[in-house]
């Protein structure tokens, strides 16, 4: 297990090492279409944009990263003990297959409470040697409002323009007390990307597929089980890509073992990294890019990451409130 991985310093410094390209992060998807049957997130490349477009936003994420690290050496609890968020789900459409049905916006709100409550059936899969530090998160999702709108694109792309009334789209509601997640088509092989903390609260939230979103309708094998949109959750929570997004990277969570890099398919246990240590890939994370059907676990490492959000100065502790 990762000890201590990367100082504060060192994040500052990562957060300001973004690739120099001048090509928006939509051309660079349509240049690397995928072509292969491989989960396919976005949430690094649109950070990694956002970052080179607001050269302020890395000095907050370096604040909430700070924030995160001492609420975690600190063992704070919540003062309310429980976090429950209202989610406003946006349907953006152009055929009657996109605009999903309300029992299938309800799986993935099922879906999400299963697996951020523990309560997913193949939680009982872990293999005994994570066992230890497998993780009930203890958040919960309430479905609040469903907003539609007919819309004539064919795709939306990574550019937040979903999120935009003046392009089409719909704007966030109540961000700063509601999750937004955004179902449309988005394109490029892309099954869904969201913004992490620290953005501005006008593009706050989650998108994904509508054909990855949720267990019925149009949801597509192998990625039918709404999984996409708790990876995407995870990093509106401020989790990272358990392979830190490099080779033998860090996702900043010190009880995730290192991985080489992402992991695709259903990997068969054990599967060893030839990172320092050679440990065994925690491949089950709903942080990898493994099929839905491979991914079922949060540690209590990334536990603790994300609710030290909801702390009294936290950056998600409007969603704390009563």
């Amino acid at each position: 297990m990762k000890k201590n991985l990367l100082s504060i310093l060192a994040l500052s410094l990562v957060l300001f090492s973004c690739s120099s390209e001048e090509n928006s992060v939509d051309n660079q998807i349509s240049n690397t279409e995928v072509t292969h049957n491989h989960r396919n997130c976005a949430s690094h490349d649109v950070h990694e944009r956002q970052l080179r477009e607001n050269p302020e936003l890395a000095m907050r994420m370096n604040a909430i990263e700070n924030f995160t690290q001492q609420r975690i050496v600190e063992n704070a609890r919540l003062v309310n003990g429980r976090i429950v968020i209202p989610v406003v789900v946006n349907v953006l459409y152009r055929t009657a297959a996109e605009n999903i049905s309300l029992a299938q916006i309800q799986s993935q709100i099922d879906v999400l409470n299963r697996d951020f409550n523990a309560s997913n059936a193949d939680f009982s899969q872990i293999p005994s040697v994570f066992y230890g530090v497998a993780a009930n998160v203890g958040i919960t999702f309430e479905l609040d409002a469903v907003y539609r709108k007919s819309t004539k694109k064919t795709s939306w792309g990574t550019r937040d323009a979903m999120k935009k009334s003046s392009q089409g789209g719909l704007n966030p509601t109540s961000p700063s007390t509601k999750l937004n997640l955004w179902v449309c088509t988005i394109g490029s092989g892309i099954l869904g990307y969201a913004q992490f903390p620290g953005g501005s609260l006008a593009t706050d939230g989650v998108v994904v597929d509508s054909k990855y979103f949720g267990t019925v309708g149009t949801a597509t094998a192998p990625y039918n089980l709404g999984r996409t949109a708790t990876h995407e959750v995870g990093h509106w929570l401020n989790l990272r890509h358990i392979w830190g997004d490099t080779t033998c990277g860090s996702d900043l969570v010190n009880d995730t073992p290192t991985h080489n890099t992402a992991n695709y398919g259903v990997p068969a246990f054990p599967h060893y990294s030839t990172c320092t240590g050679n440990p065994i890939e925690m491949t089950m994370n709903f942080m990898d890019y493994t099929d839905d059907a491979g991914m079922y676990m949060f540690s209590e490492g990334q536990k603790s990451r994300m609710l030290a959000l909801f702390a009294s100065g936290g950056a998600r502790f409007s969603f704390a409130q009563p």
